[in-house]
């Protein structure tokens, strides 16, 4: 077995699917789409009985929906029992994608007036304790009704209007209680990252009964309750609080924020939240901890500084506790490169071109767990770049990979024979897709390793065409 099949085996061998042989395609079709990655199925397999299986697989209603998402989430899961937590972040997303009969079950996305049609997801990743992907531990799809164009008034009245259950809000709450549920069955503790748009008082409270750790990007200035009479809100409260700690930040530049060290400013306390349901105006209050971390004195003019103010049920008593509160919250910007791979690298899952919207949906759960494992690989290359490459790749896929580096190397490069670390397995597989060192902006990332990964699959399996055809 490839490193790739003996992946899909772990991945997708456990999925009931109501048919053995049936999940024996799943696993041979996941495996298929980690060797040659793409968003069309025309472009991920060669063979036309694979590819026939592969559409009979996707656009067939015999293969639940919910089963496919729940068996991937188990396996991420039983891949996580041994650590003592894995972080957990949750985002959502759209999936832009094509319709021109209006009649494969898409809904809206983005604004009315840009006219986009796709589908909507949440998911929540599991992330072990080093950083490293291990793989999608839930999602929760859905499409937008289509509604005529309202302004913002009549917007925030009608959302004001709903209950939390007839809120988008609700996706956040199911895709965290789905995520408690497999984490639970192997024992396992997970820290919830979630940025912003989860705060809200319904994601709060699931998450504060939820019996798991959680840090959440405050949103609002909330109301905090005090013994006396005049209001206070959090900003405030926190604001004249003693700083806890100060630490230096190396901030990378974009195209709306210069290269800096910042100097960063910790503050810590404990407070009690006003939450309140505006429909019923029911109070719910709730004891989190707080860490304000804000730039002081190095911002550069013309721009906002860093501030991210974290409601979190983690420990803060020490100024090392805090520390770990902040250095868990960077773990969620992992989901957004997941997004990336799924979306518009590697993967290209909006590319796909499939007739229904169940169809697309199991597609995509598939291309999802491949996206991961691109991300896993990258993270393995530059954060545990000693681990000899056999942790994560076959002795043939080694051995391909050395003769093909040989024949690609420059004059000054040399190739060992032995096993090489993981970073040095890396860097040839992004060397294959075309990476090119320093002038490629950064480290290798996902779509120079997604194409690489291609190359060195196309290559494992002429060797293994050549070696039957001798027998």
């Amino acid at each position: 077995m490839t490193e790739t099949e003996q992946w899909a085996r772990d991945m997708f061998g456990g999925a009931e699917l109501g048919d053995s042989r049936r999940t024996a395609r799943l696993v041979n079709i996941a495996a298929r789409a980690a060797e040659n990655p793409s968003g069309k199925l025309s472009e991920v397999f060669t063979s036309a009985r694979e590819l026939d299986a592969a559409y009979d697989f996707v656009e067939r209603d015999q293969t639940s929906v919910e089963r496919l998402e729940r068996s991937v989430g188990r396996a991420t899961a039983a891949k996580s029992k041994g650590q003592s937590y894995v972080f957990v972040p949750v985002d959502g997303s759209s999936v832009n994608l094509v319709d021109g009969t209006d009649a494969k079950g898409f809904g809206s996305i983005g604004t009315i007036t840009a006219g986009a049609q796709g589908l909507k997801v949440m998911s929540a990743l599991a992330i072990g304790a080093d950083g490293i992907p291990i793989g999608p531990l839930a999602q929760t799809w859905w499409s937008r009704p289509k509604v005529p164009k309202r302004s913002a008034k009549q917007k925030s009245k009608d959302r004001r209007n709903k209950k939390p259950e007839q809120k988008e809000t609700r996706f956040w709450k199911q895709t965290i209680e789905a995520s408690v549920e497999r984490l639970d069955e192997v024992g396992v503790r997970g820290w919830f990252q979630l940025d912003r748009e989860a705060d809200a008082w319904p994601t709060l409270l699931a998450l504060a009964t939820s019996g798991h750790l959680f840090t959440v990007r405050s949103a609002w200035d909330r109301l905090v309750q005090s013994a006396g009479h005049d209001k206070q809100y959090l900003r405030a409260l926190m604001a004249k609080s003693k700083p806890m700690g100060f630490y230096e930040l190396d901030v990378p530049g974009n195209a709306s924020r210069s290269a800096r060290r910042a100097r960063m400013v910790m503050h810590a306390a404990q407070v009690t939240l006003h939450l309140r349901d505006k429909l019923t105006g029911k109070s719910h209050p709730l004891i989190v901890n707080v860490v304000w971390v804000h730039e002081q004195g190095t911002t550069p003019s013309g721009e906002k500084p860093l501030d991210w103010m974290l409601l979190t049920n983690a420990p803060i008593d020490t100024v090392d506790a805090a520390r770990a509160v902040v250095l868990g919250y960077s773990v969620r910007w992992r989901i957004e490169e997941f997004h990336k791979t799924w979306k518009s690298g590697g993967c290209k899952v909006e590319l796909t071109q499939l007739r229904s919207r169940n169809a697309v949906i199991r597609w995509a759960i598939i291309l999802a767990v491949v996206a991961t494992r691109i991300e896993r690989l990258k993270r393995l290359g530059r954060g545990e770049s000693e681990r000899p490459a056999t942790d994560e790749l076959t002795l043939i896929e080694i051995q391909v990979l050395i003769a093909l580096k040989r024949v690609q190397k420059k004059r000054t490069e040399s190739v060992p024979d032995g096993i090489p670390t993981m970073g040095q397995a890396m860097r040839w597989i992004a060397d294959l897709g075309g990476y090119t060192g320093k002038s490629s902006g950064g480290p290798p990332g996902s779509i120079t390793i997604g194409r690489g990964l291609k190359r060195l699959q196309h290559g494992v399996e002429a060797v293994h065409a050549l070696r039957e055809a001798r027998r």
